[in-house]
């Protein structure tokens, strides 16, 4: 049904005259006239489907309830005489730089949702100029991607600063199996079972390309991805971290890593080299051109944290790393389990679960730590009652973090947890509807900055 929507009546109005905000399509019989103001429809007031990507909102009071709001078609000013028939004054009259501030002032998913409104406004957003004014006139807080083992690409995307929950889905399927590393508002998805491809991807506008993963001498056990964005120089920079085994004594392990530069648009020579009682797992970051991989040490019983902490510059890459020694290993605060690197406030950040001393297998705790030099620093941990408020966290849990940021969940439920590392705060982020198929469904999640633009 066709809404007809009045704006009040101005004083300066020519008398039997007014201005009314009406849909274009005119074949419904007008209803009975509602009287609102003259503006642009915030976030709360819309539900729409792009193509490829849902946008309807969870309503937070009723969570079965879904794309509760109003949907206000492409509008447009007309006057109307009590005796006359209608004339038509269209909206598109105003210039684009006045079109592009009305946009500006909208929130970031609201912007999204107004690229559907019509076309003239579908072009001012995705135009060059309107998406490299988005770093500037935009500063969203990291949104939270949740989906499970489903065979579609489908999920749920948090909204950090509005504290709303929206269908969505990416372009292309993804397994939580896939490592996935994310920086300014791009997102590297490596399928570690095939080792083929990978893309790189924009969430939100949905751009992606694709990229041929370089060959492996042999089968890795382990693979890690570190991914970063530099955007003043329009460029990113990919790691694939790999490690085999030697041979038959378990101490000793291969280690190969792979440099893609965006720039070159080519995969560097690799760097190959070897460690002695350590191992390479699948975490690793990269932070300020510094490549952070986390390893696990091979000789149990002689360490009491068997994680640590290698570091790699991107800035002076050699074709040979050498045989690993003890001494350039950076141990872990304590005896860790589920341990993620990530890049906070510009920061490198460990989060991890907090292992008994008897049992480091299992956790008394999830702690947050700032690397200073060669030295952590423990910023917090997790309240007891954030602990049990996850009823499945047991040693099994995600992390992952950006800009002021970090998300914790469960593999096991969808209770997301969020820490503030600016108001140093925790809090629950709203309940997400999101349901298990089966009992053993998984699942997983991955954070990222929202951007308009490509690149």
């Amino acid at each position: 049904m066709h809404t007809r929507w009045r704006r009040q009546q101005h004083k300066r109005n020519p008398r039997g005259c007014k201005q009314v905000w009406r849909p274009i399509n005119r074949s419904a019989p007008p209803p009975v006239a509602v009287p609102v103001a003259l503006a642009v429809p915030t976030v709360d007031f819309l539900n729409l489907s792009m193509e490829g990507a849902s946008w309807s909102d969870d309503d937070e009071t009723d969570i079965n309830r879904k794309g509760t709001g109003f949907f206000f078609p492409n509008l447009e000013i007309i006057e109307m005489d009590n005796n006359q028939e209608e004339n038509p004054v269209s909206i598109d009259i105003l210039p684009d730089d006045l079109h592009e501030r009305i946009l500006s002032d909208l929130p970031l998913s609201a912007i999204f949702k107004a690229s559907s409104v019509c076309k003239r406004w579908n072009q001012i957003i995705h135009s060059k100029k309107f998406t490299l004014k988005d770093a500037s006139l935009l500063s969203e807080k990291p949104w939270y991607f949740m989906f499970t083992s489903s065979i579609e690409p489908v999920g749920y995307l948090y909204d950090s600063g509005m504290r709303k929950w929206y269908n969505f889905e990416l372009p292309f399927m993804v397994h939580h199996t896939w490592n996935i590393a994310a920086s300014c508002g791009l997102v590297c998805f490596m399928d570690d079972e095939t080792s083929k491809v990978m893309y790189i991807c924009n969430p939100i506008s949905r751009e992606y390309e694709i990229l041929n993963i370089p060959p492996s001498p042999g089968f890795p056990v382990y693979s890690a991805l570190a991914f970063s964005v530099d955007q003043s120089k329009s460029k990113y920079t990919i790691s694939i971290i790999r490690s085999m085994q030697a041979s038959d004594d378990f101490l000793l392990w291969n280690v190969s890593i792979h440099v893609y530069d965006s720039k070159e648009r080519t995969w560097l020579t690799p760097v190959i080299g070897a460690m002695q009682g350590w191992r390479p797992g699948d975490v690793s970051v990269i932070c300020d051109n510094v490549l952070y991989i986390l390893v696990f040490c091979t000789r149990p019983n002689e360490v009491q944290n068997f994680h640590g902490l290698i570091t790699y510059s991107l800035d002076n890459i050699e074709p040979s790393m050498g045989i690993l020694k003890d001494e350039s290993v950076i141990l872990a605060p304590c005896a860790l389990t589920c341990g993620r690197l990530m890049k906070v406030q510009g920061k490198l950040v460990l989060v991890g679960g907090i292992g008994r001393v008897n049992r480091p297998g299992l956790i008394k705790g999830v702690g947050i730590w700032v690397l200073d030099g060669r030295t952590w620093t423990e910023i917090t941990r997790m309240p007891h009652k954030f602990v049990q408020g996850f009823g499945e966290l047991d040693d099994v849990f995600a992390s992952s973090g950006g800009g002021d940021l970090i998300y914790i969940q469960s593999y096991g439920g969808t209770a997301l947890l969020i820490y503030d590392m600016n108001t140093r705060q925790w809090f629950w982020s709203q309940k997400c509807s999101m349901h298990k198929k089966f009992p053993l469904e998984i699942f997983s999640g991955f954070c990222f900055e929202p951007r308009l633009q490509f690149m």
